[in-house]
């Protein structure tokens, strides 16, 4: 699915990614770059879009199709 909203102020869950150590790891997106999220989990975590796979409402979305700016995903 293609996230096409902003996601800050979001909660997240990773649910799969290329680094294991992530998998699991939930928080509130506090910030969002075109390549990272930065989640508030009671540390802050950066986050590379293109390696994960995340839950967010209770939707799986590839964070390939969420690398880009806001502005260019609402197109």
């Amino acid at each position: 699915m293609k996230w096409k909203g902003g996601l800050i102020g979001s909660c997240i869950e990773v649910v799969e990614s290329k680094n294991k150590d992530l998998v699991g790891l939930k928080g509130n997106v506090i910030d969002e770059t075109k390549n990272m999220i930065v989640i508030e989990n009671g540390m802050t975590r950066k986050i590379i879009k293109s390696q994960v796979i995340i839950k967010i409402d209770g939707k799986i979305i590839d964070g390939k199709s969420m690398v880009g700016h806001l502005k260019d995903r609402i197109k």
